[in-house]
């Protein structure tokens, strides 16, 4: 009965759009009360303990960084860059969007983020070019998804401290399938711009043009470098390294590309503020929905369900991605995140699998999500910042999306393309 009062409930609210943050306090605050197993402070102790985490941190600090850099023409220069040496060839400016969204996930760790900084710049140019606003817009809220799968990455962080696993093998295994999936988008959009005969821009830039670029974009280019290799190098925490980015994207876009206003500072760090705060109260809620089914033990008897059902590894990733996959369609990623962790991942122990390797596989689930309806937030962004419909949009999403779901199988069935540069690093 508390199990149907937990679900029914915070389904009912969804349903309702009511947000999910408040779905979630609400349904396990009902539960709680109807049980009446633990006192009413339990639920304040949950929200703050929940958020009390050092680890935790490094999700507001790589939030403002994302903005900072955003705005402080960091985007603009990786864009120039792509462009340079990809502008010249057949869907030349798609493979520039895809790139640069590689880049910028390096940057943001935030699929939508992406999407915003990155459709800004580009969309109004192939505009201009003559490439269909659905295609256009498709391709960059699809290849914003890679903002949670190239490190760093919020969701990564999150599900590092709902597992207990380390955040530096996280984002180290992050970076194959990252790769995978930006390369398998370039293919995509080759494929198509070819297919439609969507030219590039015409021009072969000469060596000492594409120079002076390159030299122009190298502190947006020195970014990853400096975050990843400062964790990999022992030189910080990934908690530190987020707050080093904060200070790198200030610097550089006030003092080096004079990009970045004092006048701006006020609202961009606002606009940070209110993004950490909606989710850290995620977090909050959802870590208590968590502990609610834990007092249940709903985790365990999913867990002892999946088994009865088949003790096949196979089988029961299968399983577990076709789960995700539907989750991902209606719930926000971090609160997916944390809910599921705890019920997932000791199915996936008990047979033997990794959990780097399941987080990945999580997280590249959640990733579809991002740009499948109706709760696909990459494909509202894009629509927002391109100026189309949700239709036309998640239309022209469709071709990456399938190649998406490709890669994901890779990455499932393939555990050495998460594990392998971690392992590499002694993590």
């Amino acid at each position: 009965m508390i199990s149907l009062l937990l679900f029914g409930l915070f389904i009912a609210l969804l349903v309702t759009s009511v947000p999910v943050a408040i779905s979630l306090g609400l349904a396990s605050t009902a539960a709680l009360i109807y049980s009446g197993k633990v006192s009413s402070s339990f639920i304040a102790q949950g929200l703050v303990t929940s958020i009390d985490s050092f680890p935790l941190m490094a999700v507001p600090f790589f939030i403002l960084a994302g903005d900072l850099m955003g705005h402080g023409g960091l985007s603009k220069r990786l864009l120039n860059v792509g462009n340079v040496f990809f502008g010249r060839f057949t869907g030349g400016l798609a493979i520039i969007a895809v790139v640069t969204c590689m880049f910028f996930a390096a940057i943001s760790g935030s699929g939508p983020a992406t999407v915003a900084a990155v459709g800004a710049i580009l969309l109004p140019a192939m505009f201009r070019e003559g490439y269909p606003k659905g295609f256009s817009i498709g391709l960059v809220a699809s290849a914003g998804c890679m903002g949670i799968i190239i490190p760093p990455s919020i969701p990564m962080v999150i599900y590092a401290t709902s597992s207990n696993a380390s955040i530096s093998a996280m984002f180290m295994a992050g970076v194959i399938p990252g790769m995978l999936i930006g390369f398998a988008m370039i293919g995509v959009a080759f494929y198509i711009s070819k297919k439609n005969n969507y030219r590039g821009v015409g021009r072969k830039y000469s060596a000492r043009e594409i120079l002076a670029t390159v030299n122009d974009a190298k502190w947006a280019l020195l970014v990853p470098i400096i975050i990843l290799g400062g964790i990999y190098g022992g030189v910080f925490t990934p908690t530190e390294a987020a707050a080093v980015g904060v200070i790198y994207g200030f610097v550089v876009g006030v003092f080096v590309y004079k990009e970045l206003k004092f006048k701006d500072l006020y609202k961009i760090i606002a606009g940070s503020a209110l993004t950490s705060a909606s989710v850290m109260i995620i977090v909050g809620t959802a870590t208590i929905f968590g502990r609610v089914l834990a007092i249940e033990r709903i985790p365990v008897m999913i867990a002892e369900y999946i088994v009865q059902l088949t003790s096949s590894p196979a089988l029961i990733l299968l399983l577990i991605n076709i789960l995700l996959l539907f989750v991902g369609m209606f719930m926000e990623t971090l609160a997916a995140i944390i809910i599921l962790t705890p019920i997932l991942l000791p199915v996936v122990v008990a047979v033997g699998v990794d959990p780097v390797h399941f987080g990945i596989v999580m997280i590249v689930n959640l990733a579809i999500g991002l740009v499948t309806p109706p709760v696909g937030v990459n494909l509202f962004v894009g629509a927002r910042v391109g100026g189309s419909t949700l239709e036309a949009v998640s239309k022209g999403s469709m071709p990456f999306l399938a190649a998406m779901v490709i890669i994901l199988l890779l990455v499932t069935y393939v555990p050495s393309l998460s594990l392998f540069l971690p392992g590499l690093m002694g993590l």
